[in-house]
C-alpha cells in the first residue's frame, strides 16, 4: 500500500532521513511505500490545510456516515464541489496585529 505524506521543505524532511534510523534495508522498504508531497516553501500552508479540514469537517462529515466507502463518496464529492469554487483564504491578520501578538518573537526595533 503506497501511503501519501505530505511534508514541508524542512532539510530533515527527507526520505534519506529514514537511513539514519533504520537499518538500510528497512530504510529502503519504508521509503519505497511513501509518495512525498512538499509544500511550498513560503506561506501559511498548515494553517490553510486546517482551515480546509475544519470547513470540510462542517460541510460534509458532520453527521453519521456508515461506511468507508460513504466517506471517500462524500469527500471526493465536496473536493470537486470545493476546488472548481476557486477558493481562497482571506487573511484577516495585519503585521502589526503580528507583531502586538507576537511580540516575544520579534526583535525591538
Amino acid at each position: 500500500m503506497l501511503l501519501i505524506i505530505v511534508m514541508d521543505n524542512l532539510n530533515t524532511h527527507k526520505l534519506a532521513s529514514l537511513y539514519e534510523a533504520f537499518a538500510p534495508e528497512e530504510a529502503r522498504r519504508l521509503a519505497e511505500r511513501f509518495e512525498v508531497h512538499y509544500t511550498p516553501k513560503h506561506g501559511y500552508w498548515l494553517n490553510m490545510a486546517e482551515i480546509e479540514i475544519g470547513v470540510m469537517s462542517k460541510q460534509c462529515l458532520s453527521r453519521r456516515i456508515s461506511t468507508k466507502g460513504e466517506i471517500a463518496y462524500k469527500v471526493k464529492a465536496w473536493t470537486c464541489v470545493r476546488n472548481s469554487a476557486n477558493l481562497t483564504v482571506d487573511w484577516r491578520v495585519t503585521t502589526d496585529d503580528a507583531r502586538i501578538k507576537l511580540k516575544r518573537l520579534y526583535s525591538k526595533i
